[in-house]
């Protein structure tokens, strides 16, 4: 004779944290300023500082998330910072 099955729960899922939407500003440095928008109608992203009014834009795909637009925005400010001190 065959024992019962037993009735084991499921592992339970794990939960994923919500990624930031709100930045501090690489400008003004002033926290929790730069808030990204994202229109995938357009298919355009945009982070925009509330205080020095300083903006990025960019094309995004369907997978783009608010982190990723801002990690863009610095990833431009350090290339241009570079590309002037190139020049002098």
């Amino acid at each position: 004779m065959g024992k019962r099955k037993s009735r084991a729960k499921p592992p339970p899922r794990k939960r994923m944290d919500k990624l930031d939407t709100v930045f501090c500003c690489p400008f003004c440095n002033h926290g929790s300023s730069v808030e990204c928008r994202i229109d995938m109608k357009n298919l355009i992203g945009e982070a925009t500082c509330r205080i020095c009014q300083e903006s990025f834009s960019t094309t995004i795909t369907a997978l783009t998330e608010p982190i990723d637009i801002y990690s863009e925005w610095i990833d431009e400010c350090e290339r241009v910072n570079n590309l002037e001190d190139d020049a002098t």
